[in-house]
């Protein structure tokens, strides 16, 4: 994964210039997820971005998880992070945990402790909440602020040692609390936590703090530039204070860059979780969801979802992306690479009453009109099609060319037809119609003998195979739920799925396997689902509608 094709940002620029300066032998670069949850869309910018600029710059780039609250983290989450990032084409160099490192942060833990720079604080959490001040007036320092070292060391060793109750005692950093960024407030360093953790299993009571343990990750593993999002900038001189204050031997560099925030989008793995908890959705992967487990099963190409995230750039800006600039690229990467099939989602059924009974034919179709290199297909056609409902109309509309009473449109690769007659149920619903046709104007005959304006597509009713379509809408109603004060939950699209149960053409369903895609004429592009598919039925996602009014501007 190369970043050759990005234009050139702020971080980029840094990087070059730290090499011209001779400051980094070689560049390492990290992606840190927590495993709490699925990796969404988000999360994609900054796997591009860092692997990128490692392989730009003949670098290295590692995998870590930061699993320090084994309280919210689980092997699922492990396995599933480390095939998304595999799937994007983040090639890491080094796989690690956070917890690989617990026996040396402890002991920097304690250097803190002796150099008088930490303390064993027994407030409770909403007393430290309390003392550390707002934003316009400072903290208040702790009653245990100045305990001896020895004292200090003792109560750290207990804590570790499983003697106190969860929450009944933190290690603080020993800072300043009259400093105007609240973050150097004398953070909290460690906390107890009586819990089985996925790497470790039982062998720590007590955790390290984030904000303590991932500047010693990037320092130990020796981490040229730490690339974040904006909200750890005012954390950032926290971040040097304990690169510094543990005496690492390497400094990373921390630079901040906008998140990605898109349209009609949650961006929260709280937020996502919820809505798998609450079984609003079909799980992590469903296909509505902007994880990037979802956005492979509904048929996204990783090179669609990298070129997104190298259009979109970096910044120090936030800002909003429209969602339909992601399906753009998967248009773009689709077109040339999806081979078409005709598939008829809402059947209406059509007798070509002078067609000859019992008699089926194969005709030829093209593969991709857009490439010819894909070349051609062998569809069955008899007396009995499906069409589209969409594509028939009783009482036609000014400018409607497709099939009405008395009118000929061409059926795409085979025939001219005409409508004869409407057959009704008896609630006046058209459930057939009964249509001639003309041999005459077979597709690559040659017949120039009068034009038609319409052209639909079908398949055949005795070869094609049944199949469920499954269309999608934006899950989130709104733009941006939360700056209109509404919770997110009361902007769920209630029509954000549609079901329809039609047909597809045999010559396509033979062929046809998990994450298999197609454009399927007229109706989209459509992804084989993996989750549900079966040998006796096919399951289509659609990905994206086959055109867009969105344009990128070049």
């Amino acid at each position: 994964m190369s970043n050759e094709n990005m234009s050139s940002n702020f971080i980029r620029n840094i990087i070059i210039e730290d090499l011209e300066n001779k400051k980094h032998d070689e560049i390492i670069t990290r992606f840190p997820p927590e495993p709490n949850g699925y990796l969404h869309i988000g999360h994609a910018k900054s796997i591009v971005l860092n692997s990128g600029l490692a392989e730009e710059f003949k670098g290295k780039f590692n995998l870590r998880f930061d699993d320090t609250n084994p309280t919210k983290e689980d092997t699922e989450y492990v396995e599933s992070i480390k095939e998304d990032v595999k799937w994007l084409g983040g090639n890491w160099d080094n796989i690690y945990f956070a917890s690989d490192y617990f026996d040396i942060m402890y002991d920097k833990a304690k250097l803190l402790i002796k150099k008088g720079l930490a303390y064993v604080c027994e407030l409770t959490p909403e007393e430290i909440r309390e003392y550390r001040g707002t934003l316009t007036e400072p903290g208040k320092e702790s009653p245990y602020r100045n305990r001896s070292v020895e004292e200090n060391l003792d109560l750290l060793e207990r804590m570790k040692n499983g003697e106190f109750e969860d929450g009944s005692k933190v290690l603080r950093a020993k800072i300043d609390m009259s400093s105007p960024n609240i973050n150097m407030r004398d953070p909290i360093i460690y906390r107890i936590a009586h819990a089985t953790h996925h790497n470790t299993g039982d062998k720590w009571c007590i955790y390290p703090m984030y904000d303590f343990a991932h500047p010693l990750e990037d320092a130990i593993e020796g981490i040229t530039h730490s690339i974040c999002t904006l909200e750890f900038e005012d954390h950032r001189p926290l971040y040097d204070w304990f690169v510094r204050e543990c005496e690492m031997e390497s400094t990373p560099r921390q630079i901040e860059f906008a998140r990605l925030n898109m349209t009609n989008t949650v961006m929260s793995k709280r937020k996502l979780k919820q809505l798998v908890d609450e079984n609003i959705v079909d799980g992590w992967d469903d296909p509505r969801m902007p994880t990037v487990s979802g956005l492979r099963r509904r048929g996204y190409t990783p090179e669609a979802i990298r070129n997104f995230c190298m259009a979109i750039g970096v910044s120090k800006a936030n800002s909003l992306v429209d969602s339909q600039m992601l399906e753009y690229f998967i248009r773009e990467d689709l077109q040339l690479k999806a081979n078409a099939a005709m598939a008829v989602i809402k059947p209406l059924k059509v007798v070509i009453t002078n067609y000859p009974e019992g008699q089926t034919e194969m005709l030829t179709v093209s593969n991709n009109a857009k490439n010819e290199a894909a070349g051609t297909r062998e569809v069955p056609f008899s007396r009995e099609i499906y069409i589209e409902q969409d594509d028939f109309m009783e009482v036609p509309v000014k400018k409607y060319f497709r099939l009405f009473p008395g009118n000929e449109v061409r059926l795409m690769g085979a025939y001219f037809i005409t409508c004869n007659d409407v057959i009704k149920d008896e609630n006046g619903n058209v459930v057939e119609l009964h249509c001639t046709y003309d041999p005459e104007t077979k597709s690559g005959s040659g017949f120039t003998g009068r034009k038609v304006k319409g052209t639909i597509h079908w398949v055949d009713a005795k070869n094609a195979r049944p199949a469920e379509f499954r269309l999608y809408e934006p899950l989130i109603l709104d733009d941006a739920p939360e700056n209109e004060g509404k919770h997110f939950l009361d902007q769920i699209n209630p029509n954000s799925l549609e079901v329809l149960e039609g047909f597809i053409e045999d010559t396509t369903a033979k062929v046809a396997k998990p994450q298999d895609k197609f454009q399927l004429v007229r109706n989209g592009f459509f992804n084989v689902d993996p989750k549900n598919t079966t040998e006796d039925k096919l399951v289509f996602n659609r990905i994206v509608s086959l055109k867009s009014s969105f344009k990128i501007n070049n």
